[in-house]
């Protein structure tokens, strides 16, 4: 893992639980940095014609992924940014040997009661969640996800800092 900051990646990786934060810290720093912000799931749906739940109940996950591959290549051609992909995207290493080594990859964080306390009623947009336990599915997704998160260049630990000191973490690495 990376401790010290470097200079000048050539895209900042959120990556991280749903209700890690990604997208809301994203905006954030990106506004700081004066970086563009890319939201991958927004990318999808232009790429897709259709929603992100439409995408999953037509194309189901694997279709999903394939969109989700298309908006990470199309990242080679945008200025450094700062990008937050789906819960999902670090699970694909193509995705990841796509944009390294010159992006960092930073992993948000959080447990899924968190996660679920953040999303609050919005919760139900996500495909994944809105059928079933929400905690309960998070605790599944992270044990399956961690392993994979944990190779990120740098982990911070948004429970334990106010969405200042998460931005602040983050902007230590531009």
């Amino acid at each position: 893992m990376n401790e010290s900051p470097v200079t000048t990646p050539a895209h900042l990786i959120l990556i991280g639980l749903p209700g890690a934060g990604k997208s809301t810290h994203g905006r954030r720093v990106a506004r700081q940095a004066g970086r563009p912000f890319i939201d991958l799931d927004r990318r999808i749906v232009q790429l897709a014609g259709r929603s992100i739940p439409q995408v999953f109940q037509e194309d189901g996950e694997a279709g999903f992924r394939a969109y989700e591959r298309q908006a990470t290549e199309a990242l080679l051609l945008e200025p450094p940014s700062i990008v937050a992909p789906g819960g999902g995207w670090m699970m694909d290493p193509g995705n990841v040997a796509l944009v390294k080594p010159a992006a960092i990859i930073i992993w948000l964080q959080v447990s899924p009661r968190l996660a679920v306390r953040r999303m609050g009623p919005r919760i139900r947009l996500r495909p994944l969640l809105r059928h079933v336990d929400p905690v309960a599915a998070l605790e599944k997704l992270l044990e399956n996800r961690a392993p994979r998160y944990a190779a990120a260049d740098v982990v911070i630990d948004t429970e334990l800092r106010d969405w200042k000191g998460v931005a602040a973490a983050i902007l230590a690495y531009i």
